[in-house]
């Protein structure tokens, strides 16, 4: 085998070209490392106060869309209701409007 040509320093010495390690970079560069971090923050709490915002949107209009629904089935039960005692009505012994009577009278 043939080894490169080119000497190597001793063991003991260091390459000045050698990059610092993350700590010792971090401690040498502290002012712009906690910059860094709290501008992450930032973004990080922004992004999550946006999807809160779009979420609470979503729900407004659920809200909404759920109110409309509920005022639509109870204008349903109202007719349907209106409807039998129109046809009870119509019953010659009034046995059938009178059940009904009692059955619809806790719900007026």
């Amino acid at each position: 085998m043939v080894y490169s040509a080119t000497p190597r320093s001793t063991a003991g010495a260091q390459n000045p070209r050698k990059p610092l390690g993350l700590l010792t970079n971090a401690m040498k560069r502290k002012h712009s490392f906690i910059q860094f971090f709290a501008m992450t923050g930032i973004l990080l709490l922004s992004v999550r106060s946006l999807g809160q915002k779009y979420r609470i949107n979503d729900l407004h209009e659920d809200t909404y869309a759920l109110r409309e629904e509920q005022k639509d089935l109870v204008d349903r039960m109202k007719h349907v209701k209106s409807r039998l005692r129109a046809e009870a009505a119509l019953e010659p012994t009034g046995l059938f409007a009178s059940r009904l009577g009692r059955l619809f009278a806790n719900d007026d």
